[in-house]
């Protein structure tokens, strides 16, 4: 009994203490959390950051995130013990994992716009986010295993701090936005800066089985200064501008890249027949719709026998695109020769940031006539550039900056290999080979 009292007793003690520290103005609170931060600048080498690619690895982070979230009351209890979405199966979408000793103690995610948009678009408000130009990933599915939830951060830090790298060195990211429960949205405004998309929560947000949310972005572009400016003085171990933006970690292994590509794929037929369909039963709950778009997206011949078989009773061709389009970020320029009495116009700066077998988007700073060939040099990766003679069919003026869409007359042998193996490709090793 008196075990009872005494529990009963810290049970109120806490509560009073949440209390007052709720009471205090949100400057002298964020002022306290900060000083919570403790991010060890040289982490012991047992552990490792890496993207989470095999088999074992992703079904441990499923694991782990499948008991947070089901502690957390986010979700019910699956009976594969597993959290998997239907956003884990798309190429836009990357998780990481922290392993210890070689075990998997913490996850994340990363999904970007993919066929499928992504959970929190559905719930708030992204115009304004959107205006500013930048490709948008939402950062979902943190999780860290329950032996070292108390470690100060030992693994949470690492995890977010690849999390970010990720985003602006591979992940062609500019904004990251995230849905989190109203009770933890301080934490994320006081460290890392996010500001809130609106004021008001969403009380019943089904991505997180009904509980309320609070949506929240962070200007990746933005970042480095607003992190300095909030942490100017703070000492190594609790400056998490230094930590992020200066500080380099051996521990982090990044992914290899033979071309300027924007995803790291992990999933191979096996890996999307055992999550997807045998492990949990994602793709047979799927409308049409999507069952169509996840055709559009994996079209090679060996994923047939995976994907779902579709019920008919809905118009899917705009689902599928004749020439599947793939994202990139490639350095390149366009020199046109003078037509109809306008001068030529040499060695156009050009940033591909998409690539199919017919053609290429890009963005330029400089007015591009329509429907005049022009010879086209473009990156692909490093030391491996294609030359091309292609002419501007659209062009598409936006906030962000002014497009134009390209058609290809005639390809060099590089970029038809490149292509190639863009379109026989089933996983990110499969390019970096």
């Amino acid at each position: 009994m008196s075990q009872i009292r005494r529990s009963g007793l810290r049970k109120r003690f806490h509560q009073g203490l949440r209390k007052l520290f709720s009471s205090l103005p949100k400057p002298w609170r964020f002022a306290v959390y900060r000083r919570m931060v403790d991010c060890d600048p040289a982490p012991s080498d047992r552990l490792e950051l890496k993207v989470a690619e095999t088999e074992e690895e992703l079904e441990a982070c499923f694991h782990i995130l499948h008991d947070a979230y089901v502690g957390s009351g986010f979700m019910k209890p699956d009976p594969s013990g597993l959290r998997v979405t239907i956003y884990h199966a798309l190429p836009t979408t990357t998780t990481l994992c922290a392993k210890y000793d070689g075990e998997v103690v913490g996850t994340i995610s990363m999904v970007r716009e993919g066929v499928f948009g992504f959970p929190l678009q559905s719930v708030f408000d992204l115009e304004g986010v959107r205006a500013k130009g930048g490709k948008v990933a939402e950062i979902s599915a943190l999780a860290v295993a329950p032996a070292f939830r108390k470690t100060g951060g030992a693994i949470l830090f690492p995890l977010m701090k690849f999390m970010h790298q990720y985003c602006t060195e591979f992940f062609d990211t500019r904004h990251l936005v995230i849905a989190v429960n109203p009770d933890k949205i301080e934490l994320y405004e006081a460290l890392l800066f996010f500001k809130r998309l609106k004021e008001q929560t969403v009380d019943n947000y089904d991505f997180a089985n009904g509980a309320p949310a609070v949506g929240a972005t962070l200007d990746l572009q933005e970042a480095d200064e607003v992190f300095a400016q909030g942490y100017r003085g703070r000492p190594l171990r609790k400056n998490l501008h230094q930590y992020f933006f200066r500080q380099k970690l051996p521990n982090i292994k990044l992914p290899e890249r033979r071309y300027h590509t924007t995803n790291d794929p992990v999933m191979t037929p096996h890996l999307l027949d055992h999550f997807f369909n045998q492990r949990v039963q994602v793709f047979a709950q799927l409308p049409d719709r999507k069952k169509a778009l996840l055709w559009s997206v994996y079209r090679q011949p060996e994923f047939r026998p995976v994907l779902p078989m579709l019920s008919g009773g809905e118009d899917l061709g705009r689902a599928l695109r004749q020439y599947p389009r793939y994202s990139m970020r490639c350095p390149g320029h366009i020199d046109l020769p003078a037509v109809n009495g306008l001068p030529a116009i040499g060695h156009v700066q050009l940033d591909v940031i998409e690539v199919s077998a017919q053609g290429f988007q890009a963005e330029c700073k400089h007015e591009l006539p329509l429907n005049v060939e022009g010879r086209v040099e473009i990156e692909l990766g490093h030391n491996t550039r294609a030359r091309l003679l292609a002419h501007a069919v659209r062009k598409r003026e936006t906030e962000q900056g002014t497009f134009y869409g390209f058609r290809i007359d005639d390809p060099d042998r590089t970029w038809r290999s490149f292509v190639s193996e863009l379109e026989m490709g089933q996983t990110a090793r499969d390019l970096a080979a």
